[in-house]
């Protein structure tokens, strides 16, 4: 049996013009967003977690591959290491792209289907949704990324939105799309670390030494330099 590790997890997609083509949008109006299955994922980017809440790993995966490949280096990492995933609506939409493109490229994911707790929605053993667990599964609206970031002392979505992604990809600049997928991943790992206070998983004092830790990381890594830049770290780290 894999140590418990958790795996915080976010893609960046971009619509797949082989499968869809898009109405045009009324004047003054944006293009709707593509099916489920027409989302192609272009980064996958995670944070791997150890079972004491210190960053193994901060990075993307699949680099360098093209979708087969990057799907493929996922299915291999979860079915061999089996952290709990971590997202935000992940349930309703990470997980789902990433099957969907899985069944097109014939890539196994026995993890997926055949492990118990990654599909089951009312549980965080395999499986923690913040954006579902917040919104009670349902019972009230979800809230956002960026809006919930920004309770906690993080500055949420700057510069870059999800409006923006295709156009990255599609002028080259897959380093600003990996940079901007990986500062969604690490405040998703903040977010982490305090509901796991709230929940009363974690005491006050460990919430702060596992987040200041993690922050330490983050300051660290160039790629995330405009993130750190903007923590409020006082309310972050809650002194």
């Amino acid at each position: 049996m894999a140590t418990a590790t958790f795996l915080v997890l976010d893609i960046e997609t971009i619509p797949d013009a082989d499968l869809y083509t898009p109405a045009q949008p009324s004047p003054g109006t944006e293009r709707t967003f593509p099916p489920i299955f027409a989302c192609k994922p272009v980064v996958i980017g995670v944070l791997w977690l150890d079972e004491n809440l210190v960053c193994k790993k901060a990075g993307t995966i699949g680099e360098g591959k093209d979708e087969g490949g990057m799907l493929a280096d996922f299915a291999e990492f979860m079915a061999k290491w089996e952290p709990t995933l971590v997202t935000w609506n992940g349930r309703g939409f990470d997980l789902p792209v990433l099957m969907l493109r899985s069944l097109r490229y014939g890539v196994s994911a026995p993890w997926y289907y055949r492990k118990s707790g990654y599909r089951y929605r009312y549980s965080t053993d395999r499986h923690v949704d913040l954006c579902d667990v917040f919104a009670d599964h349902g019972a009230t609206r979800m809230t956002s990324l960026h809006g919930a970031a920004r309770l906690v002392g993080l500055p949420g979505k700057e510069g870059v939105d999800g409006s923006q992604v295709e156009a990255l990809y599609r002028t080259g600049q897959i380093e600003a799309l990996r940079g901007y997928c990986l500062s969604d991943v690490a405040q998703t790992a903040f977010l982490f670390l305090r509901y796991r206070l709230l929940a009363g998983l974690l005491d006050r004092a460990a919430y702060t030494q596992a987040a200041t830790g993690l922050l330490e990381t983050i300051t660290a890594d160039a790629r995330l330099a405009p993130l750190a830049a903007h923590i409020d770290r006082a309310r972050l780290l809650l002194e």
